[in-house]
């Protein structure tokens, strides 16, 4: 081979890479055209969902907005429960200071008993029943609407002894 067949080889190499090298660089120009094209297609695709966003965002703060609004609401009406209850309490404490002033004051009450409770032992009405509006013993209810129980049943018939167990002792007969 002589000099001038190697410079021409040289020299389509050269070519060749250059052609090699100008088919990259138009590749590589035609992907950052496309990644722009894309870019700018997923940009605004982000613009226009940008509004539902926002609108979401809205939704969001207008919710918070009402749960915080009902959270006070129910903090206002679990303080009006606990004034209501307080109330009831302290009517109840009155009603039951009444009844111990009532059965202290009764000599058919021992109220230094035990076993003694405030409002059980009914009250003598005019007839020898208990007066309307006072607990009885067992059932807990009041005046003409209360069951009558086996002991009351018992206490009706004056021919039947009844005994009573006291604590620490035999039977007794009342």
């Amino acid at each position: 081979m002589d000099t001038s067949q190697i410079v021409w080889i040289v020299v389509a190499v050269v070519v060749v890479l250059a052609l090699i090298g100008l088919a990259l660089t138009m590749s590589r120009k035609r992907k950052a055209e496309q990644n722009r094209q894309h870019a700018q297609g997923l940009r605004q695709e982000a613009h226009a969902q940008q509004g539902a966003v926002q609108q979401e965002e809205l939704k969001a703060r207008e919710a918070e907005l009402e749960a915080e609004r009902k959270r006070l609401e129910a903090e206002r009406a679990e303080a009006e429960a606990e004034r209501a209850r307080q109330g009831h309490l302290q009517e109840h404490a009155k009603v039951e200071d009444q009844v111990r002033e009532a059965d202290r004051v009764d000599p058919d009450v021992d109220h230094r008993s035990p076993d003694y409770a405030p409002g059980t032992t009914p009250a003598a009405g005019p007839t020898g029943t208990p007066a309307e509006g006072t607990s009885t013993p067992t059932t807990g209810t009041t005046g003409a609407h209360a069951s009558p129980t086996p002991d009351d049943r018992v206490a009706e018939d004056p021919h039947h002894e009844r005994t009573t167990e006291e604590p620490g002792s035999g039977t007794h007969r009342a």
